[in-house]
């Protein structure tokens, strides 16, 4: 019988509105090879790739009268030039309107009449360049069944690996009588399990469900769990439209190297020999949005911060759970002091709060996750999207994932990936979410936006710049 979704991979097709699609996206951008970018031949690539997860040719099936949660079918009619699409920039395509490109796409809903993912090719970018936009449904990534699809296209070097034979055929679907049947029988052998699977009428039924998704991912820290009040007050806190900005942000890792290495060497006792490359990254962060809170006119007094979900890898809590990244996200809340004028005061306090959950959840080291299996950052961004969606955002502003990668060069068909931006969905009331990868040397931001409320967000992204910039002048 077809696999049933689980009760957290279901919420999240329920939860779901006009305003806030629930799926992962991912920019990664290409230099075209010598023999340019044969786009028949990319597709065939692609489709020897998705076979390795099965879960891509998969559509949801939906129970008859919701007796039990809907189930994966293989979906008899799969067109892989459906889900993968090209397009083209005017030539020499620039920044700007690849990231006008990416926030419209991004801003459309999947279709769940076909399985949940879409690839647009982009050609025309400027410099000899291609990007790749990926985006995959919350309720298909999971970290144990099926993984982003930028772990399984990515290559370590030109030539590829040998792609699998392609043997694939499709299973037939189940009849209304079968679906109909099977959910009966887990009903039969599961009666209270399958009841609180099923009840999801209200939105506080959805948001119980979602809580738990705290718990199967690895819980909230200790800082989070002492969160007793509700989220500061925020221009990031909003009403949102189902329409997206999208804004990207290049940046040098040796920056950050430097910045943690000083730092970690000041004999004023704090941040100390704790500070890690994410703390330099929230403090930039939070350094950045005080001053863009002060191009808006806010308020930005002493004692001021912006609270940031930021899910992060642990390790796994028992030896059978070491092979399902999914196993690997918890989460923390982060309070970013935006009222505390000097960077390295930011800095200080940054790396205590996050040092407290290092310390207590067994957290992994960047080296360790850049070496997980594959190329990991974009299956750890969506896992860390699927925490941030099953919390309650009264507790926090907007979500930061930051994933290390891979420090080596990685390649498409032969082109040669020179950057990857994460597109981090927007939760409802929430104007901005901000992810991180670092790779090759480099370390690439994702702004994902709402057009109405964040017409600004390229200053945003200019203020992270600036931020970075400030730290680094405090290496000496």
């Amino acid at each position: 019988m077809s696999d049933r979704l689980s009760p957290l991979d279901v919420s999240f097709l329920y939860l779901e509105e006009r305003t806030t699609p629930m799926h992962v996206g991912s920019v990664m951008i290409f230099q075209t090879g010598d023999t340019g970018l044969d786009y028949p031949r990319l597709l065939r690539h692609l489709e020897a790739r998705i076979a390795l997860v099965p879960r891509y040719r998969q559509r949801v099936r939906v129970v008859p009268g919701r007796l039990a949660n809907p189930v994966w079918v293989d979906d008899e009619r799969f067109d892989l030039t459906y889900h993968v699409r090209r397009q083209a920039l005017p030539t020499p395509g620039s920044q700007e309107q690849l990231e006008e490109l990416v926030a419209r796409v991004q801003s459309r809903r999947l279709d769940r009449s076909r399985p949940l993912w879409e690839v647009d090719v982009v050609e025309g970018l400027e410099g000899n360049r291609f990007a790749v936009v990926t985006k995959v449904h919350q309720a298909l990534v999971d970290g144990v069944h099926a993984v982003d699809l930028g772990q399984v296209v990515l290559d370590d070097d030109p030539d590829g690996r040998e792609p699998p034979l392609l043997t694939w055929r499709p299973s037939r679907e189940p009849s209304f009588a079968e679906l109909v049947t099977a959910a009966v029988a887990d009903t039969l052998r599961r009666p209270q399990q399958v009841l609180s699977e099923t009840a999801r009428a209200s939105i506080g039924d959805l948001l119980t469900v979602g809580g738990r998704a705290a718990e199967v991912l690895g819980g909230l820290a200790v800082a989070a769990r002492s969160a007793t009040r509700t989220q500061p007050r925020s221009p990031l806190n909003v009403e949102i439209s189902g329409h997206r900005r999208f804004a990207i942000l290049a940046t040098d890792l040796e920056d950050y190297r430097k910045i943690r290495a000083f730092h970690a060497r000041s004999r004023s006792g704090e941040p100390g020999p704790g500070t890690t490359i994410n703390d330099v990254v929230l403090a930039v962060l939070a350094g950045a949005l005080r001053v863009w809170l002060q191009t808006r006119g806010a308020a930005v007094g002493p004692s001021a911060v912006v609270r940031a979900l930021v899910p992060m890898s642990v390790r796994a809590e028992t030896p059978s759970d070491a092979g399902a990244i999914g196993s690997r996200v918890a989460s923390l809340l982060v309070d970013l002091p935006t009222g505390e004028p000097s960077p390295i005061m930011r800095l200080h306090q940054v790396a205590y709060q996050t040092r407290v959950h290092r310390e207590a959840g067994q957290a992994l080291s960047a080296p360790a996750i850049a070496g997980i299996a594959g190329f990991a950052p974009p299956t750890l961004h969506s896992l860390g999207a699927r925490v941030a969606s099953g919390l309650s955002r009264r507790l926090f502003n907007l979500v930061v994932t930051n994933v290390p990668g891979p420090q080596h060069p990685l390649y498409l068909d032969g082109s040669r990936m020179l950057a990857s931006y994460p597109v981090i969905p927007l939760a409802r009331g929430q104007a901005l979410a901000i992810g991180l990868t670092s790779y090759d040397g480099g370390v690439y931001y994702g702004l994902n936006a709402d057009r109405d409320a964040m017409p600004d967000v390229d200053v945003l992204a200019q203020c992270i710049e600036e931020s970075l910039a400030e730290l680094v002048e405090t290496v000496s």
